[in-house]
């Protein structure tokens, strides 16, 4: 299965169909890594907040109980910014990575088809598998394993994408003697259900 320009009918677009812009998942996969890793953080922070609470309790100095709870909230603001700082580098790397392959094999290739996505899939896990602290025998089992896991979760999810893509862009086809500029999108979808239902 396979998107390209012709089989969906898609005249003067420079992109191929389907084709994900790379700064725009970049962007969007630091922002979820930074809050995934806050939160992650944030909630770890609870039983160390516990703790600050019992000190609190066991001292009657009023100046060392503000004292306690000045550092715990220094240190729960530090790690929780540690937290985001890494959590949106890590996967931002990921998906500026594997969606920055995608398209170069699509480039390449000439289509964007399911082939790309699992590749990329497949060479990101294991770059990163690579990457991991450890032993020289720990990452190479970790670049094996994140391959097949790479490549196995990309498939489904590529073809489903790739379905998506073309159930989205059945309609923009346009006619030899009709010049009109195909709509995609929320518009083109709109105008097309109209029209159906109007015949």
């Amino acid at each position: 299965m396979e998107v390209t320009e012709k089989s969906l009918g898609i005249m003067g677009t420079p992109e191929k169909a389907g084709i994900v812009k790379w700064g725009t998942t970049t962007v969007v996969g630091i922002f979820a890594g930074m809050l995934y890793g806050g939160s992650k953080e944030a909630s770890a922070s609870v039983s160390k907040d516990a703790e600050v609470m019992l000190k609190l309790g066991s001292t009657p100095d009023k100046r060392e109980q503000y004292r306690l709870m000045r550092d715990a909230m220094e240190k729960r603001f530090i790690r929780v910014t540690r937290g985001s700082i890494v959590g949106g580098v890590r996967l931002g790397m990921f998906t500026a990575a594997f969606y920055g392959l995608q398209n170069l094999l699509a480039e390449k290739r000439g289509v964007h088809d399911i082939y790309n996505v699992v590749a990329a899939g497949s060479a990101t896990a294991a770059t990163f598998g690579l990457i991991m602290p450890g032993s020289l025998h720990w990452r190479l089992r970790n670049v094996m394993l994140g391959s097949v896991l790479g490549a196995g979760v990309c498939f489904p999810l590529g073809w489903l994408h790739l379905k998506l893509v073309e159930k989205a862009n059945e309609g923009n086809t346009i006619s030899a003697g009709n010049p009109v500029e195909a709509k995609s999108g929320v518009g083109g979808a709109i105008e097309r259900l109209e029209e159906q239902l109007s015949k």
